[in-house]
């Protein structure tokens, strides 16, 4: 179910309704029932993939934390094996079978392997690294196994988060669904603030963008290097605000019942390098890399020293881009951000002496500037239909000095194929400089924390004007979230 649809606007309100009539001992299973229904609206057959996945990893808790330690790593790896498995064959197949065929095809092989006619489950790479990282807590004796196998399938399909997380440890929410949770109307009100938040950022911003760089990205030979840079831009903006957007309804509507879920996104384009980026964009996930992948990679090769965070960087930013989707675009955009991230870490004392020397405010903005390019240039191979178009793209964005000298030149701009300036460049790039305007100010000020403090008239007129942004502006037709995908 899309949280921008008229079936969520009855869905939300009605579960959320029935929550807090019900006693609370039987609160658990109306939110289950409740997420069940949510994710059978895609393709409901589905659900079964997730059953078994939630079986095998309830079992798996118990019987790791029963262990005697030398067959815990056994049941864990059993519980590992059967996640990546499903994820592997329902995302990976027929990429996997693709690339074999073709080396197959080269080394002249009477053979082909069968492609299948799967689709993708929704969210799936989402709900299994939830899954995996209760497996890691109970081995790693961080959480108790889970006896109460509703309470751990709905830790699995909390709908909120269901779909495109955040990706929430058990520490974290699985004790939360044993509070009980009081209607409270500070509770009510915020998460509600949030959710207004997110649809913002979605309907009004991120599907608006998606009018002008889908075009752009599906025929890139019709447009300049510039207006193509102009796309990239707007693309990164897009994607911010779709996935971003995502998790402020999510956190919004886990608030209005009383459950905290984890901050998502902490303004990711005021980052001075690439790995404080990483450290601000999609944090659930970076965490967790960070966590089950990056360390314990770093921990078993320390004897490499240096070269052993070199190569955990790689492999951690490898596999995030092949987790983001079976296509070699999403390879090299994570292979991009391992090398960046790897100079950073190599180059650290180099570069902050040679930053020392500059005005601060200068340095400051300097690394802003080449941080953002670079994510901008990157996200180039992300959204591109394949690698052709990627390549394409990046040589025509090495032509735009000559676009710019011939532009000069002539005094037309005509032949730049640009999008409109007065009907979409203008307001765009002010409807994106306010964005991050109202984030600055939020994050300085804490205006979202003490919202509640200010006169009602002020609160109603922001609520009214925001319900008048999202009806007036906002793109109503039912675009789904971008890493649904994933």
């Amino acid at each position: 179910m899309l949280f921008n649809s008229l079936q969520f606007l009855l869905f939300f309100p009605i579960v959320t309704i029935i929550y807090f009539l019900l006693p609370h001992k039987f609160r658990w299973f109306h939110l289950l029932v409740a997420s069940c229904l949510f994710y059978m609206v895609y393709i409901p057959v589905y659900i079964l993939i997730l059953f078994f996945t939630i079986v095998i990893d309830y079992y798996a808790g118990i019987m790791i934390e029963n262990a005697p330690e030398e067959k815990k790593m056994r049941f864990l790896v059993m519980s590992v094996i059967a996640n990546v498995g499903v994820l592997g064959f329902f995302k990976y197949y027929n990429f996997f079978t693709e690339n074999v065929n073709e080396l197959l095809h080269l080394a002249k092989a009477p053979v082909n392997l069968p492609f299948l006619d799967i689709i993708l489950p929704i969210g799936l790479s989402f709900h299994t690294f939830q899954a995996m990282s209760y497996t890691i807590e109970v081995y790693r004796e961080n959480q108790k196994a889970e006896r109460n196998f509703g309470i751990y399938a709905l830790y699995v399909m909390f709908y909120p988060q269901l779909v495109a997380g955040p990706i929430e440890r058990p520490q974290n929410i699985l004790h939360q669904f044993y509070e009980v949770h009081d209607l409270k109307y500070e509770n009510v009100a915020k998460g509600i603030r949030i959710m207004l938040w997110g649809f913002l950022k979605k309907v009004v911003i991120a599907d608006r963008l998606l009018l002008v760089t889908e075009p752009m990205f599906n025929n890139p030979t019709n447009y300049s290097g510039i207006a193509l840079a102009i796309g990239a831009t707007f693309f990164m903006f897009q994607i911010y605000c779709d996935f971003s957007g995502y998790s402020d309804i999510a956190i919004g509507c886990a608030k209005v019942m009383g459950f905290d879920l984890m901050v998502n996104f902490n303004r990711p384009f005021a980052s001075k390098s690439l790995s404080e980026f990483w450290r601000r964009w999609h944090i659930s996930l970076s965490t967790w890399f960070f966590d089950y992948l990056f360390n314990p990679v770093v921990a078993s090769l320390r004897k490499w020293r240096k070269w052993s965070v070199v190569f955990g960087l790689m492999l951690t930013f490898f596999l995030s881009g092949l987790w983001h989707g079976a296509s070699w675009n999403y390879v090299v955009w994570g292979v991009l951000q391992g090398i960046v991230i790897s100079y950073e870490f190599y180059t650290r004392d180099f570069r902050l002496a040679a930053l020392a020397k500059l005005p601060r405010k200068l340095a400051d903005t300097l690394c802003l500037v080449c941080t953002f390019l670079f994510v901008v240039f990157a996200v180039v191979f992300f959204r591109s239909k394949n690698l052709g178009d990627s390549f394409f793209i990046v040589k025509k964005l090495a032509y735009i000095p000559l676009e710019l000298m011939q532009g000069l030149h002539t005094h037309k701009f005509a032949f730049l194929n640009l999008p409109n300036y007065k009907t979409v460049l203008l307001p765009y790039a002010v409807m994106i400089l306010i964005l991050e305007l109202l984030q600055y100010l939020n994050e300085k000020y804490r205006i979202g924390e003490t919202f509640h403090t200010k006169p009602a008239a002020f609160r109603w007129a922001t609520y009214y004007s925001a319900l008048g942004l999202l009806l007036f502006f906002g793109v109503y037709e039912k675009h789904s979230f971008i890493y649904f995908q994933f």
